[in-house]
């Protein structure tokens, strides 16, 4: 596990303090007790987890099948238990899709890595003069303070890192694990406890006591924010091979390291953490796009997305759970020279459900040939607000840059009618 290391702040001098006495502190092996009683588990508390495909996954062969079409590629469509077709690689995945809902009339301009991944995350395009906050970064802004009784973080981010926290500040930013629930360079020692938390507090009161703006409070968070994890007996939510055989088995850990972080992910729902972003990348299918498709990728995905969902509904989660997978953009309807698709922003596929939105179904739509939208298109900020609506956020939320410029939730767009009825 590793902490987001404050804008400004280079890795380098992070880690050099840590070494001068100021480290994050170990995570304490004397907590071995379960903490699974119903006064700490949160199972119907409201939580997003986001599957992030890093890359940009081609939606045109997942969610979007154009059988017959010249843009259609290898794989065939098949029957699900929602009132739509997906790809055939994905057959575990078909057996929840009446939980649920494929939108798939989305459209930006955004075909650049970069700004594509700003945009899913935040709900606005890049600006030079504001750094938004992510959408998990809100979720955490809005909602950790109404759950007094969480002590670890409020936003993790598995098996990659997310988008920062933009004008709200470290309070809100990812907590970055690996999809083992492991902790990176921690020493162990129990006697060191004392005299590490003695020498960070003279440490970075001297620094804050410097006057040196709001960059040292930042800098002081982050440790805090380390302390309160490492010796919180909530801990035990990162312990993801406690967990049966069986279960890991469903999700297929640990040798399916995005399954592992679905897994990861639930547990840490299942304890009251409000968002959890879960990444599976290498999507950027140039090349040799349906022998990947077909031997790696969707076998991931369809493991672990489908064991999520079925897991969460029999534990009685599924309904204050919402689930969005999506990535930065779409691929080209049109396949290239090397058997792959480029980036193609026009017209795609994202996925949501759970959190008492309304499954099985089909939104927007695209033409024969996966090119042009028919009818309603959609962006990152519907997504975004009905993601919000089911977590309960007021639509009509401002929040202030550091400039005082008030920025509306999910860009002010609104959710998609048909998911929350």
């Amino acid at each position: 596990m590793s902490l987001q290391i404050p804008d400004g702040m280079s890795r380098r001098h992070f880690m050099r303090h840590m070494a001068a006495g100021a480290t994050i502190l170990p995570a304490m092996q004397f907590m071995n007790h379960v903490v699974a009683n119903a006064d700490t588990v949160r199972k119907n508390q409201k939580a997003c987890i986001l599957l992030w495909m890093s890359g940009g996954p081609p939606t045109i062969d997942m969610w979007d099948l154009k059988p017959g079409s010249k843009n259609g590629g290898e794989f065939s469509p098949i029957s699900t238990k929602g009132d739509m077709q997906i790809s055939e690689h994905l057959p575990k995945t078909a057996m929840v899709m009446d939980e649920l809902s494929i939108v798939r009339s989305m459209s930006t301009r955004e075909a650049d890595h970069n700004r594509g991944r700003y945009y899913l995350h935040t709900g606005f395009v890049p600006n030079p003069t504001v750094v938004h906050p992510t959408f998990g970064s809100v979720v955490s802004y809005e909602l950790a303070a109404t759950r007094k009784d969480l002590q670890i973080p409020s936003f993790v981010s598995v098996g990659g890192g997310s988008m920062g926290p933009g004008f709200l500040g470290m309070a809100n930013a990812p907590f970055r694990v690996g999809t083992d629930g492991r902790i990176d360079n921690v020493d162990n020692s129990k006697d060191r406890l004392g005299q590490r938390l003695n020498m960070l507090a003279e440490v970075e009161s001297n620094f804050i006591n410097s006057k040196r703006g709001e960059f040292p409070k930042a800098h002081k968070d982050v440790y805090t924010k380390a302390v309160n994890l490492m010796t919180s007996p909530q801990m035990e939510a990162f312990e993801v091979r406690k967990e049966s055989a069986e279960t890991q088995a469903a999700y297929g850990a640990p040798t399916n390291r995005f399954g592992q972080g679905c897994l990861l992910a639930r547990r840490l729902v299942e304890q009251g953490v409000p968002f959890v972003e879960v990444d599976l990348g290498g999507w950027d299918l140039h090349n040799d796009v349906f022998n990947t498709l077909r031997d790696q990728r969707l076998p991931q995905l369809d493991q672990g997305m489908s064991a999520l969902v079925a897991d969460l509904k029999q534990r009685g989660m599924l309904e204050h759970t919402v689930i969005v997978w999506m990535g930065e953009f779409g691929r080209t309807p049109r396949i290239n020279a090397n058997v792959g698709r480029d980036h193609w922003a026009a017209s795609w596929s994202t996925v949501i459900g759970g959190g008492g939105l309304k499954g099985g179904q089909v939104l927007g739509a695209t033409d024969k040939d996966g090119i042009g939208i028919e009818g309603t298109s959609y962006t990152p900020g519907n997504i975004w607000a009905s993601a919000a609506h089911a977590l309960g956020i007021p639509l009509d939320t401002v929040h202030t840059s550091k400039r005082g410029r008030p920025m509306r939730l999910a860009n002010g767009q609104p959710p998609i009618s048909e998911l929350i009825g």
